[in-house]
């Protein structure tokens, strides 16, 4: 793909002719704020005056003394870079004066953009971007022949710099302006999770879009601190076009766990592939760009860090720096706030004595299980007692009962599958809730069941009894798990007759 012919060659460009050429650009690039289009606008305009088959714009952090390529295009194709280098290392930015090859470019080249077979430009002008005194970028023009470019080529590409500079700074502001008109927005909507929000995965979206929204980048991730000394780190919601893996985890450890989890920082990354700041197990699932991260404090503690990747290279400074930690500020309230009341509701749906669900916390989960016993799936219910309970209160103490229920129900637990619910019903009875299971194998748990009393310290010293009944859900004659539940009971109930019938027998 080649580049139109310019419209003004080497050697002709007259003072009023470049004069008519600098106030057709500059009226077109102060017209454009959006970023990509008005680097596109600026390789136009000096296309259409200047022989253009290479091209590059860069911008340049002074804090940081880091330029990065953000536009390049070659033969009239634009393509994506993700390069950054030292500006200093660069005459034009240092120097802060243009530059004029005409041949052996690539013997005073400092880096050389594209494919490595490719051909390489012979000669090349190049002028710095400066606006109120200081560098914002450099611009360069590049042509394939030798000695393609004169003096007044390059006063005509200096004057472009400067509009360019100008219109850049304008883009900045505007693209400055604009974030800073959202982020009180995401502001507010972060601010209504505090008191509307409560699941904690949903106050973690909002925090994601927020980043996503207000920092313009592609990728956002919240990462939890885990392990016994908080130091693991695990992505518990991510979003963007570069989004990690949720899951992933990685030890918080080094530079960068300190300046995160001690210091309490935030910290800027600027080329996340190399920098050593990045576990290798985290680089393998990252574009090659650059990142920022911010702690997460919650009850005074390092509860995570919250994220913000670019998939290029780009010059995050400590404005953005603080952006996101405002937004971890906010994130972390709402986050306390999902966590407190998750734990309330955690609690309100647990026996105290026994670390089990209790019967709201059974009721609830027998509705979704009503649900799906309609659909076909195989319920059984499993009742158990503890027989004369009361008996043991009575002549041991309730100190030896509140032995025997925890043992109980630790049995319980231990027995049932993950996907299995075990609750404390009332005051001795427990109930199984065995899903995807036929009556065969919900025998073979109870019988698991009594194995393990008969072998408790605890309930074998007191020589402790549990009766059990079983039930399974059948569509055709039970409408909801009360049903179950009640032919459980039954069953169980009937056990104990027919014990008791026995010891009768034995006694008489």
């Amino acid at each position: 793909m080649s580049m139109p012919p310019p419209e003004v060659r080497t050697g002709q460009s007259s003072v009023a002719e470049r004069y008519r050429v600098l106030l057709d650009t500059g009226r077109t690039l102060t017209g454009t704020l959006s970023s990509e289009d008005l680097f596109s606008a600026i390789h136009r305009e000096t296309a259409s005056v200047l022989e253009a088959s290479g091209f590059y714009i860069s911008l340049y952090d002074q804090g940081r003394d880091i330029a990065t390529i953000v536009y390049y295009a070659d033969r009239g194709e634009t393509k994506r870079v993700d390069v950054s280098y030292r500006g200093s290392d660069s005459e034009v930015i240092r120097t802060r004066a243009p530059s004029l090859v005409n041949q052996d470019l690539g013997a005073v080249s400092l880096l050389v953009l594209g494919a490595e077979d490719t051909d390489v430009t012979r000669s090349a002008i190049s002028a710095p971007m400066i606006h109120k005194g200081r560098i914002v970028g450099a611009i360069s023009a590049q042509s394939y022949e030798v000695g393609t470019y004169s003096d007044d080529d390059l006063a005509l590409l200096r004057g472009i710099a400067d509009l360019a500079a100008v219109a850049i700074d304008n883009s900045l502001q505007f693209a400055e302006l604009q974030r800073r008109k959202r982020e009180p927005e995401q502001s507010e909507e972060i601010g209504r999770a505090l008191t509307s929000e409560l699941d904690p995965k949903e106050v973690l979206g909002k925090v994601i879009t927020a980043v996503l929204d207000v920092l313009d980048v592609d990728g956002s991730s919240v990462w939890l601190c885990e392990g016994p000394t908080g130091s693991l780190g695990r992505i518990a919601e991510a979003g963007g076009e570069v989004a990690l893996p949720v899951g992933l985890t990685w030890e918080l450890g080094g530079d960068l766990g300190e300046k995160l989890l001690q210091m309490r920082k935030p910290i800027i990354i600027d080329d996340l592939k190399t920098s050593p700041l990045v576990p290798d197990s985290v680089r393998e699932h990252l574009y090659a760009g650059s990142g920022m991260g911010a702690p997460l404090i919650v009850a005074g503690s390092v509860a995570g860090i919250l994220t913000a990747g670019s998939r290029k290279p780009r010059n995050f400074d400590a404005d953005d720096a603080a952006v996101l930690q405002r937004l971890a500020s906010q994130a972390s309230v709402a986050l306390e706030n999902a966590r407190l009341h998750s734990n309330l509701q955690a609690l309100s749906l647990t026996d105290p004595l026994t670390g089990l669900p209790n019967r709201r916390r059974l009721q609830i989960h027998l509705e979704k299980e009503v649900a799906a016993a309609r659909r076909g799936r195989n319920i059984v219910i499993v009742v158990f007692d503890i027989d004369d309970f009361k008996r043991y209160n009575d002549t041991l103490g309730h100190l030896v009962g509140d032995d025997i229920l925890p043992a109980f129900a630790q049995i319980l637990d231990d027995e049932n599958r993950a996907m299995n619910l075990v609750a404390r019903y009332g005051g001795d009875e427990f109930v199984s809730v065995l899903s995807v299971t036929h009556m065969d194998g919900a025998r073979l748990y109870v019988d698991r069941v009594s194995d393990r009393i008969d072998n408790d310290p605890i309930m074998g010293q007191h020589g402790v009894a549990v009766s059990m009944g079983l039930a399974e859900f059948y569509r055709a004659s039970m409408k909801s798990m009360g049903d179950v539940i009640q032919a459980a009971d039954m069953d169980m109930y009937s056990v104990k007759a027919q014990r008791s019938h026995m010891r009768g027998a034995a006694s008489g």
